[in-house]
């Protein structure tokens, strides 16, 4: 009678099992765990943080929001930097003048010269769009979908395109059209990676070293220079 009475305790396995299960499904605490997180995203990078103490809360694998250890973790590094630089350059030298974007990007033009401003903004991109749109945007949401819908091959590319659309849409608020149009193709890019490797450090790397590459053009005045480096 004890044992029955001990697994009724809020604090035993029996409960902790429970909790665990009802969050990680789409019932009443599941879907409000859904909701918190992404209210989250007001003050960034809570959401990211909060992704993660749901992932232990609910006992949802590490691997399953991308957590996963490289084979070489400066590998992975040198290569996500590497990519990220060189996606940054063809983005504002090739793609976006196609698109027929500013060269300037008005949003952050404040960050020219104005070293005041810069600690700030590196942390920006490190912390809340590498650490913190990729574990939300990337990790949490593909899991969250992929729960909904499948791993089939299909069930993949809508995730992609479902996750590359709201990214893609909340980068228009602050940057326009010309910044919802970046986020799109690149969210893209990062979301067909992860559905093919499953892996996100590699991606967090790439996303910060693209938007401190962007900051760089903006601090030293490059912007223009580099968008006309094709096309003059």
């Amino acid at each position: 009678m004890s044992d029955a009475a001990g697994a009724g305790n809020s604090g035993s396995p029996l409960t902790q099992d429970r909790f665990a299960t009802e969050l990680r499904g789409f019932g009443p605490l599941g879907t409000f765990a859904v909701l918190v997180i992404a209210a989250g995203q007001i003050v960034a990078p809570l959401s990211a943080v909060l992704v993660l103490m749901w992932t232990r809360l609910s006992r949802t694998p590490w691997r399953e929001i991308g957590y996963v250890r490289p084979k070489s973790w400066i590998g992975s590094i040198v290569v996500g930097i590497t990519f990220g630089i060189a996606l940054k350059f063809l983005m504002k030298a090739i793609v976006m003048p196609l698109l027929g974007a500013d060269p300037i990007n008005q949003a952050y033009h404040y960050l020219a010269g104005n070293l005041a401003t810069l600690p700030a903004a590196v942390w920006t991109m490190i912390v809340v769009a590498g650490f913190g749109e990729e574990t939300v945007f990337r990790g949490y949401m593909f899991e969250r979908l992929g729960k909904l819908l499948g791993v089939s091959l299909f069930a993949r590319i809508v995730i992609v395109l479902v996750t590359t659309a709201l990214f893609g849409s909340l980068h228009y608020f602050e940057q326009g059209l010309a910044g919802a149009q970046q986020a799109t193709l690149t969210g893209l890019t990062f979301g067909t990676i992860f559905a093919i490797t499953g892996r996100i450090w590699m991606l967090m790397c790439a996303h910060a070293a693209f938007d401190l590459t962007a900051v760089a053009m903006i601090y030293w005045n490059l912007e223009s220079r580099v968008a006309h480096l094709i096309f003059k």
